[in-house]
């Protein structure tokens, strides 16, 4: 028997079904083994010596494959062929061997481009040993990317409190988004105006757009102002025209080659609107194969590849499909030969492509997502391989006799629409095109202005990166690898370093605030060039030119120093830098460091255990803040601290204050004052002393339940607007409503709460899932129970204070909340029964406690190693 190991379960359940009772063919489900995230993974002292550690479900399966290693007579690794399909087949053999499963047996490797039956029997002919290599490749980056995101997090963590990470791409990527936006800050706008005419000449109108004025040839912003535009619109109108030249030059448009990685993210955000990581995920499912006509076929080739090129029989295929689809002059005389123009590329596969383009889309009846991109790469395919579109571009002159006014008209043609029949490739920005069909018109022939027209226009700023640009981008500067980008950009997301606004990247204020940190202090790793050289030195190694540990040692001999001079920095000599930097930012125009609420102090940037933020420096007798970022378009003062008056009730003053989850109302001063957020929809602008006590006073008694008497409460919970009675909670439409709803209408919102919101009888309803406790992992929840919310762990129950709100609740308070219940928890004899679960919730409380400093370290830092 021989033993095939893959990766992917599908993979392994098509391949086996080509391979036949001969074969068995496991799946180790991706990667098997990983740095654990903690010190001493990668240990520069010990020449770069890795510890690796098999993750947990990994662990059973490997139990399995190593089970029938031992069985079998022959093992062969068939994971992608790439270099991380290269690594996993490294670390899993290298498991096997410390079990004992491999012995004398002969370890083969192979690799397939796509999951065809004639490309996976013609691989099993050819097999090979394990790359060393690429391997080799592998844990240089793996280790880089440990070094930097466990020594870089950490300087983050304790100078910039707030930050969650960096990395060794992720945060070059971040600094692309940053300086985009810096670009567009500093735009400066500029006034211009173009002039055109529609004119007519032997019948045929056309529109042409002024050229010359004044005897000079029109730069962009010669028409600086309206005055300047308006005479030269009538210079138009009072012009008699003649065609002085019609020239017609010939063009032709050449096809875009077949896909590699990017330009398939790149394409599918432009077209499709998928995000990176969605396209990346449908890729894989139509590489790995689905179901047709009852046999599960991979659709396209390996979809993480830079290379264009494709194997000669796919350009065959493709020229005989082409030829019976659209006839012969649809075809280039030879078929057409592809090099990618992106750095460092490797070319090591072929382009992405369908595995048979007689699968025409339309019969295969994919759904959803998978049949979209199939179309997609399927259409460029075909594209890649017809003849180029002609075009005739057309330019006409016209002038007066004098020649001091002058009028030009484009306009192009397409004479044979050649592979733009099938496909044409997207733009992220268009630009203007060039007109449309002119009429035909002659030289000196004589023509008439019906209508002229000025218009005004400003320049417009470089655009915010959308998907698709910043992956461009990202391929032209050489920074990362095509099969990383979907990570790359989730983790920016993920972190809260940019959002998201009409599908562009737009940086928040804490991924500018890391980037200008990291540019001050470690310029050197966020520098384009230096990321790309880098990469530039993996291939190498990949190449075999480069031993591994070298670079490694070199990069470590700098980085290492350097990361120790900024942990020996005050954080108070960090943060004035960082003031300093970002003033422009974050204090506009002249006075704009003023202090608006005392007018004598200064405002700057103030650390804090959370994170940065604007605080005034005549502290503590004025106690103006904001968040950290520029003040609000309005102006400062209504974005700070500010008072709105006096309660009549207590006595106290009622504050206006930006917090560092937006601003929100504040009764008072002293250790815990009351306090409630501002509901989406109100802004702080337009706050006053009724409003703010409105919100102080909530939860708001609505009157009691007709069927038991109990308090019908109206409030404002993290979810929004709510009524709530017994532990069901019902939610309003609208904020207002809080303030407004009566008995009736609440008891009607939680009666149909009520009948649909319940499981079965007697079944808790769980209100909200907090996530997981540190301590264990395991979930923790907020119920509805018949005394009202209550926290559950396990088999701990913790009920909620009396006034607290359910919907604010966070999961630390939830913890403590049952660590105080567990610790009262009986145990005496007659309640033996439930004494072992307070025993062992007891016993995790503490535990809760002493791995706080690392076990959510550990998480953090884990992050920075894998996903840079």
């Amino acid at each position: 028997m021989h033993l095939v190991i893959v990766e992917s379960p599908a993979k392994a359940k098509t391949i086996n079904k080509y391979l036949g009772s001969d074969y068995k063919v496991l799946a180790s489900y991706g990667h098997v083994r990983d740095l654990p995230p903690k010190d001493g993974s990668v240990r520069p002292d010990e020449d770069f010596a890795m510890s690796w550690e098999v993750d947990a479900k990994a662990s059973k399966r490997l139990s399995e494959i190593a089970e029938a290693a031992k069985a079998s007579d022959r093992i062969i690794l068939a994971t992608d062929p790439d270099r991380e399909g290269e690594a996993i087949s490294w670390h899993v053999l290298d498991v096997l061997r410390q079990k004992r499963a491999v012995k004398d047996k002969p370890v083969e490797r192979v690799v397939f481009n796509a999951i065809t039956k004639s490309a996976v029997t013609e691989a099993m002919k050819s097999p090979r040993q394990i790359d060393m290599e690429l391997v080799e490749a592998y844990l240089a980056r793996r280790a880089l990317d440990y070094l930097v995101g466990f020594n870089l997090s950490p300087v983050l963590w304790r100078k910039l409190p707030g930050a969650r990470s960096a990395g060794r791409v992720q945060s070059v990527a971040l600094r692309l988004v940053v300086d985009r936006e810096i670009e567009i800050e500093r735009f400066i706008t500029r006034e211009y105006w173009t002039v055109e005419a529609d004119m007519i000449s032997a019948g045929a109108p056309f529109t042409a757009r002024l050229a010359v004025h004044e005897g000079r040839k029109l730069t962009k912003f010669d028409l600086g102002d309206v005055d300047a535009a308006e005479a030269a619109r009538k210079a138009v109108e009072a012009g008699a025209f003649t065609i002085s030249a019609v020239e017609k030059k010939p063009a032709r448009r050449s096809p875009a080659p077949p896909f590699t990685t990017s330009t398939l993210q790149q394409e599918a955000a432009r077209k499709l609107g998928f995000s990176a990581q969605r396209t990346m995920q449908a890729a894989q499912k139509l590489y790995e194969g689905v179901d047709i006509g009852g046999e599960t076929v991979g659709l396209i080739t390996y979809m993480r590849t830079d290379g264009v090129q494709s194997a000669p029989e796919a350009l065959q295929e493709a020229r005989e499909v082409i030829s019976g689809l659209f006839g012969g002059t649809y075809l280039p005389e030879a078929p057409r030969q592809y090099r990618t123009k992106a750095r460092n590329a490797q070319e090591a596969h072929e382009a992405i492509r369908p595995t048979s383009l007689a699968r025409n889309p339309g019969s295969l009846r994919l759904e959803g997502d998978l049949g979209r991109l199939y179309e997609l790469i399927w259409k460029r395919m075909l594209a890649s391989q017809m003849e180029s579109a002609r075009i005739e571009r057309t330019t006409v002159d016209l002038s007066t006799p004098d020649g001091r006014t002058g009028l030009r008209a484009t306009g192009q043609v397409i004479l044979f629409d050649g592979y733009l029949k099938v496909y044409e490739e997207g733009r992220d920005d268009p630009e203007d095109e060039e007109g449309g069909r002119l009429p035909v018109l002659n030289e000196g022939a004589v023509a008439q202005v019906r209508k002229a027209k000025a218009d005004q226009h400003f320049t417009e700023p470089p655009p915010r990166y959308s998907e698709a640009s910043l992956v461009r981008k990202m391929e032209e500067l050489g920074i990362g690898r095509p099969s990383t980008y979907a990570s790359i950009l989730s983790v920016l997301r993920d972190r809260s370093y940019v959002r998201m606004d009409k599908n562009r990247f737009i940086p928040e204020d804490k991924g500018r605030l890391v980037t200008v940190f990291l540019e001050s202090f470690f310029n050197r790793y966020v520098e384009y060039d230096f990321t790309a050289a880098l990469e530039e030195k993996l291939d190498k190694v990949s190449a075999g030119d480069l031993d591994w540990k070298a670079l490694l040692r070199e990069f470590w001999g700098e980085f290492q120093p350097a990361t120790a001079e900024v942990l020996k920095q005050p954080t108070r000599d960090v943060i004035e830098a960082l003031n300093t930097t970002l003033g422009p930012f974050l204090f506009p125009g002249e006075g704009g460091r003023t202090c608006p609420k005392c007018g004598t102090g200064e405002l700057s940037l103030k650390p804090s255990r959370f994170e940065p933020f604007i605080g005034c420096s005549n502290y503590p007798e004025c106690r103006y803040t904001r968040k950290f970022g520029p003040p609000s378009e309005d102006g400062e003062t209504p974005s700070g601290d500010r008072e709105l008056g006096t309660d009549p009730e207590t006595g106290l003053t009622v504050f206006l204050k930006s917090g560092r989850f937006g601003p929100f109302v504040q009764l008072g001063e002293g250790d815990k004052p009351k306090r409630a957020s501002l509901p989406k929809g109100w802004s702080p602008e337009a706050m006053d002393l009724e409003k703010g006590l409105r919100l102080l006073r909530l939860p708001r008694e609505v009157g009691l339940h007709p069927e038991d008497g109990g308090v019908i409460l109206a409030g404002i919970g993290r979810y929004g607007p709510f009524v709530q009675h017994a532990g069901v909670y019902a939610n309003l439409p609208g904020v207002d409503e809080v303030f407004e709803v009566g008995v009736n209408r609440a008891v009607t919102l939680l009666a149909e709460k009520k009948a649909g919101g319940r499981a079965g009888r007697g079944e808790a309803a769980a209100l909200r899932d907090l996530g997981a406790h540190p301590a264990d992992g395991a979930p923790v929840k907020i119920l509805s129970g018949r005394f009202g919310p209550y926290v559950k762990h396990g088999q701990v129950n913790a009920n909620i204070p009396r006034g607290a709100d359910p919907a604010e609740l966070t999961l630390e308070a939830a913890v403590e909340l049952l660590a105080a219940r567990a610790a009262k928890a009986p145990t005496a004899k007659g309640r033996a029964r439930k004494a072992p679960a307070a025993k062992a919730t007891t016993a995790k409380a503490p535990a809760a406690k002493r791995p706080a400093a690392k076990k959510p370290a550990a998480r953090k830092t884990a992050k920075p190693g894998a996903k840079s």
